[in-house]
């Protein structure tokens, strides 16, 4: 749990310098943006303008690549024999994402814990109402005891919304395996995808009727009828980046409150939904490390998964050694040492690991910290305006007063401002006795 609280520093002009962690100084090449290339398609050498090309001197690997679900998919083989790779094996597909009545919500979040950590907490239901406490909706705390969930049996919860939850594992095999829960599924694509839906049956996943949007019933003429069927999808592509760190992309695809989309930016959703990110960033990362303690063949001796709800981590765990022998094969040889705990205000970073990379909440901040000037100028300028109109504009007690309320309200604005910006771009604490 995380002990003590970490004060906010104040907004800063400038961004933090990121984290300390292993780095190295790629070529200028690898540093150029995909969306900057010249009119033939070619990749641009940023220092000297040098266009990349397979059949001169100046080229580089060609991996085969396919856009899919609007993300960049790559196999990174480069030999002759995997050129049509994706041709014969495609990433897994999300028809929700691009179905046009749907709207989906991205986002991206580098991380400071493992791959096998992101993907066993994502499949963790159980944690939900505890290591996200006070930040997910649950069932009402002041109303703890007997809940009909069900029309069968009743169940009981406790003050914080937590209860029984059954999961059954259909299947498994090397290439994942699906998990049916009381009111909804949940499947993993191995390596890296983890999608489902809370809102469909057990039986829709069952029988893959999940791609349909409509509900398809017939009248009492003997017509068919569509009717839209409300489904909102929870995507998960987990990504390993070194030994202790893991990058998160997420999408949520949804045909309720599409109307939502027009008026709330994406930044708005990002702010949430880094949130509950940040709440048990610490607790995965001293998880991570309790288990290199003990070695990830003796991991349940770390941990205890007595309920039907810790099921998926079970099968993951056992994937991941039947399949993987606990470890990433990392293109280069790198010793697998998990990196020093850094402290909790870079654990809990935002700005390095998502806004810089986030065009949405990048564009959001420039503008906030332009507007953050803008008040604290305008504070000053009003303050100005009236040592110099003292006596000839502003001459009675009333416009004086006014013009004094506008400089305190523009100051005061600027620094709720600078609040709202170090809390939601750069660092917010989370201790869960507070919450």
């Amino acid at each position: 749990m995380a002990g003590a609280s970490t004060a906010a520093a104040p907004a800063s002009s400038s961004p933090r310098p990121p984290p300390s962690a292993p780095r190295y100084s790629p070529p200028p090449l690898l540093l150029h943006p995909l969306s900057s290339i010249s009119n033939q398609s070619r990749l641009i050498e940023l220092s000297h303008q040098w266009q990349v090309h397979k059949n001169s001197k100046a080229c580089v690997a060609s991996y085969p690549c396919v856009v899919q679900n609007n993300i960049l998919w790559f196999y990174p083989r480069s030999e002759p024999e995997y050129k049509e790779i994706l041709q014969r094996k495609r990433p897994p597909y999300i028809p929700q994402i691009d179905d046009p009545s749907f709207v989906t919500v991205y986002g991206v979040r580098d991380l400071p814990y493992g791959y096998d950590v992101l993907v066993e907490n994502l499949m963790d239901p159980a944690h939900v109402p505890y290591a996200h406490k006070g930040l997910m909706r649950t069932r009402k705390k002041e109303d703890p005891g007997r809940y009909n969930i069900h029309l069968l049996y009743t169940v009981e919860f406790d003050k914080e919304g937590g209860g029984p939850l059954k999961m059954e594992i259909e299947e498994t095999n090397v290439e994942g395996f699906l998990s049916m829960l009381d009111r909804g599924f949940f499947k993993f694509v191995a390596p890296c995808t983890f999608y489902g839906s809370p809102l469909q049956t057990p039986s829709q996943a069952l029988f893959k009727l999940i791609e349909p949007s409509y509900k398809i019933s017939i009248d009492d003429q003997g017509k068919e009828k569509k009717k839209k069927q409300p489904t909102v999808m929870l995507v998960f592509l987990c990504i390993p980046v070194s030994p202790g760190r893991s990058r998160l992309v997420w999408a949520f695809p949804r045909n309720v409150g599409v109307w939502m989309d027009k008026i709330i930016p994406r930044w708005y959703y990002h702010i949430g939904q880094n949130a509950i990110l940040d709440s048990d960033i610490y607790l995965l990362h001293i998880e991570e490390r309790n288990f290199a303690t003990v070695g990830l063949d003796n991991w349940q001796k770390a941990c205890y998964v007595p309920t039907s709800s810790d099921n998926m981590i079970i099968t993951f765990r056992n994937w991941f050694r039947k399949y993987c022998k606990h470890q990433i094969g990392w293109a280069t040889p790198i010793t697998n040492q998990l990196p020093p705990t850094p402290s909790k205000d870079q654990l809990l970073d935002r700005y390095w690991s998502h806004v810089m990379q986030c065009t949405s909440c990048s564009g959001a901040l420039k503008k906030m910290k332009a507007l953050e000037v803008a008040l604290q100028v305008a504070s000053v300028a009003v303050v100005g305006f009236l040592a110099v109109a003292k006596g000839t504009v502003v001459t009675s007690v009333v416009q004086r007063s006014a013009v004094v309320a506008a400089a305190v309200l523009c100051f005061a604005a600027s620094r709720w401002l600078a609040n709202f910006i170090e809390k939601n771009f750069y660092f917010q604490d989370y201790v869960h006795a507070y919450k």
